[in-house]
């Protein structure tokens, strides 16, 4: 027997992996520059698109109380994806 968890099934954006990697490595010292470095995609149009979609998930934890110490840089990610 096997359980499947089939949440992360199917197509997800090109860029998603390593905007979700972006997204949590601010608890990391340099981590945010270090994979901007290492995945040039983020911040291309495509990629704009999993920064988008990458930002809002962990956003709609901070408001139940999770992730709470990535809560600012969240927050300025957000804004940052607006102006562009």
């Amino acid at each position: 027997m096997r359980i499947l968890h089939r949440e992360g099934w199917g197509l997800a954006p090109q860029a998603f992996d390593a905007a979700t990697l972006y997204a949590y490595s601010p608890l990391e010292p340099n981590g945010a520059a270090g994979v901007r470095v290492a995945f040039p995609v983020l911040g291309s149009p495509v990629g704009l698109a999993a920064e988008a979609t990458v930002c809002a998930m962990p956003l709609q934890t901070v408001a139940r109380g999770d992730n709470l110490t990535l809560a600012d840089q969240l927050q300025d990610w957000s804004e940052e994806l607006r102006r562009r």
